[in-house]
């Protein structure tokens, strides 16, 4: 008799681990832990390079942690992409002064006369003379470094997508250099005593422009890292007319290619 009930007992639990088994091969999320279920992983998409807005209170934040920025993941593969250049500088960058001058007085203040005036005009613009992103230009006799917020972001944007590019495309990091930011009514004066085509409707004088050097440009060596090779002036202007055509096409600003001044002239949207 005590045979018997051990051999019904042993039985039952042989079904019910057989009917476990069905229902496991039925419906595998059964098995699982909750909250770990095979469920598709949605890619985060990342935002659209118009609107990213880089914030003017970061202006001091040290060139080795914004290359830090750029770094891989580890084990990330990174795939090198060409220097192409744009078709024409030209074509690419036609905006005259007549067009920049209507955006320069939409965005703009109002004109400063000297730059005792300008350090009083701080809740209007923004000191855009240190940043990781660019270099003012330690020759710049005729502006100071000076721009209204909209403009100052677009300045470290253009810095921050030229690195960008430079590193995905294997080139060695360069800063921009600008040579041409605010101008005073008294610095347009005086550019005109030695520049006979300066004119007195500057787009500078309203802080929404800033001239970007095609010809020169600053080398980033990060310490600690060996001796880097040199780069032609030409791959770093094609990198940088890429970039800037990129950000006009997205209608952030105006460019003019200059051929004689040998800049970008760039007045913000």
């Amino acid at each position: 008799m005590k045979r018997l009930k051990k051999n019904i007992f042993l039985g039952l639990c042989g079904g019910i681990v057989a009917v476990l088994g069905v229902v496991r091969l039925a419906f595998p999320k059964v098995a699982q832990p909750r909250g770990e279920a095979n469920e598709p992983v949605q890619e985060i998409a990342k935002p659209a390079q118009q609107d990213i807005e880089p914030a003017v209170e970061t202006l001091e934040t040290p060139i080795h942690e914004e290359l830090s920025k750029l770094s891989p993941n580890p084990g990330e593969r990174v795939k090198w992409h060409p220097v192409r250049s744009v078709p024409s500088y030209a074509a690419c960058f036609p905006d005259v002064q007549d067009v920049q001058i209507v955006a320069a007085k939409r965005w703009g203040v109002k004109p400063v006369r000297n730059r005792v005036e300008a350090e009083h005009r701080r809740e209007q613009l923004v000191y855009v003379g240190a940043n990781p992103l660019y270099c003012i230009d330690k020759g710049m006799r005729h502006s100071i470094p000076y721009l209204v917020p909209r403009a100052a972001n677009l300045l470290s944007l253009i810095g921050r997508s030229y690195m960008d590019s430079l590193y995905i495309k294997g080139v060695p990091l360069h800063r921009i250099i600008v040579s041409s930011v605010l101008r005073t009514e008294e610095d347009v004066a005086r550019l005109q005593r030695g520049n006979g085509n300066a004119t007195t409707q500057s787009c500078h004088l309203f802080g929404t422009t800033f001239d970007v050097c095609y010809n020169r440009f600053s080398t980033v060596s990060p310490p600690g890292e060996p001796e880097r090779r040199a780069v032609q002036n030409d791959t770093l202007k094609w990198v940088l007319s890429e970039v800037l055509r990129d950000i006009r096409e997205q209608g952030r600003c105006y460019i003019k290619y200059e051929v004689k001044q040998g800049c970008f002239h760039i007045t913000v949207k």
